[in-house]
C-alpha cells in the first residue's frame, strides 16, 4: 500500500513538472494508471486531493490555472521548485564532512554519505579532511540497538510506539506505551526521552535495555512536546548528570577511572581501597553497578539500597 502511494504521488508529480500548460483532472486521470483504476469519480475525485495536498505538503508548489473553457488544470513550474545555488564556503563544508564522518557507524551512514556527495557534485567545495592523516581521533556515535531505527523515525513522525522495557532493579521487562520525543546519547548510551501513557508522565528510557521490537501505534499524540531544551535536560538529569547530594562510595584503587574523575575528594584507605565523593543524582546507582566488585556504597543509605536491589536483579539472570 505503501510503495503504490508512493508511485502514484512520483507520478503525479512527474506528469505536473513535465507539463508546459496546465492539466485538467481529466488528462491526468488518463495518464496515471493509478487514476484510471479508480472505481469510480467520486473515488478519483478523493484520490486525487489527498495526493495533491500531499505534495504540497512535501514542498511541491502547485498552481491551479482555469483556462478559457472555465476548466480548472494544475501544473508545478520547475523555476518555481528549484532549489537556489548552494553557496557553502570552506568551514561550512568541513562541517558538514565531520556530520557524516559522526553516523559512519550508525544506519544513518548510507543516507549521510549520498548526501554528501550530492551536495560536492552541486558545487560544494571540497574541504581538508583533518581526520584523514590522523584515523585514530576520528569521531563516532556507536549506535548498537536495534531499537534505534525504529525509534528515530517514531520521534520524526511523531508515532506513539509500545515496546518491552527491563528496568536496572527488575528481572523481567514490562510493555510501555510511549509517545516519543527525541534521542540522545550520553556517556556513550542513547535514551528515548518522551510521555510514558500508562504513568502519565514523562520519562527516559534506555535503548539498551529495551527487549524484543519497538511497534509503532495508530493515533495522534495525547501529550504536548516540549523544546529541544526541556528534552535534552530531562535526558541529563535522569541518566545522571544533574546531581542534588553527595554519595560516599569506596574504590578498589586501580580501578574506575571515570568515577574518579567526577570525585571531589579522594582519601586513601589502605588494603587496596580507596573513599570517594561524587556527585549524587538520579542514575547513579545504574553507573556503578558497571563497576561491580570495584566499587561499594557507603552513604546515603537509599543509593546503597538501589545498588544492591539491581545487582540482585542480575544475579537472579
Amino acid at each position: 500500500m505503501a510503495i503504490a502511494k508512493a508511485e502514484r504521488l512520483m507520478n503525479l508529480a512527474l506528469c505536473l513538472l513535465g507539463t508546459r500548460r496546465p492539466l485538467s483532472k481529466r488528462e491526468l486521470r488518463g495518464s496515471i494508471e493509478a487514476y484510471l483504476e479508480a472505481g469510480s469519480d467520486d473515488a478519483f475525485n478523493r484520490m486525487f486531493e489527498r495526493d495533491k495536498d500531499d505534495l504540497r505538503e512535501l514542498g511541491l508548489i502547485i498552481e491551479t490555472v482555469e483556462n478559457l473553457d472555465g476548466e480548472t488544470g494544475y501544473l508545478a513550474r520547475r523555476d518555481s521548485n528549484r532549489l537556489p545555488p548552494i553557496t557553502l564556503d570552506a568551514e561550512e563544508a568541513a562541517a558538514l564532512g565531520l556530520a557524516a564522518k559522526v553516523w559512519q557507524q550508525a544506519r544513518l551512514a548510507g543516507a549521510a554519505s549520498g548526501a554528501l556527495q550530492k551536495l560536492r557534485a552541486a558545487g560544494m567545495p571540497e574541504a581538508e579532511d583533518a581526520y584523514e592523516v590522523h584515523s585514530a581521533l576520528e569521531p563516532r556515535i556507536p549506535v548498537h540497538e536495534a531499537a534505534f531505527e525504529p525509534l528515530m523515525l517514531a520521534c520524526r513522525d511523531r508515532r506513539p510506539v509500545t515496546f518491552d522495557y527491563r528496568k536496572g532493579n527488575a528481572a523481567r521487562p514490562e510493555q510501555r506505551q510511549v509517545e516519543p520525543w527525541t534521542l540522545e546519547c550520553w556517556r556513550g548510551h542513547w535514551y528515548l526521552a518522551g510521555w510514558d501513557r500508562d504513568r502519565g508522565a514523562e520519562r527516559v528510557f534506555r535503548l539498551s535495555r529495551i527487549t524484543g521490537r519497538v511497534r509503532s501505534r495508530a493515533g495522534a499524540f495525547t501529550a504536548g512536546v516540549p523544546d529541544v531544551v526541556t528534552v535534552r535536560e530531562t535526558v541529563e538529569s535522569w541518566a545522571g548528570e544533574t546531581a542534588t547530594r553527595t554519595a560516599l562510595i569506596r574504590l578498589r584503587t586501580g580501578a574506575g577511572y571515570p568515577l574518579r574523575s567526577r570525585a571531589v575528594a579522594v582519601r586513601e584507605l589502605g588494603n587496596g581501597w580507596d573513599e570517594l565523593e561524587i556527585p549524587y543524582g538520579h542514575g547513579l546507582d545504574a553507573w556503578l553497578v558497571e563497576f561491580g566488585p570495584d566499587v561499594v556504597v557507603q552513604e546515603p543509605a537509599d543509593l546503597r539500597a538501589d545498588v544492591v536491589d539491581r545487582l540482585r536483579a542480575v544475579a537472579k539472570d
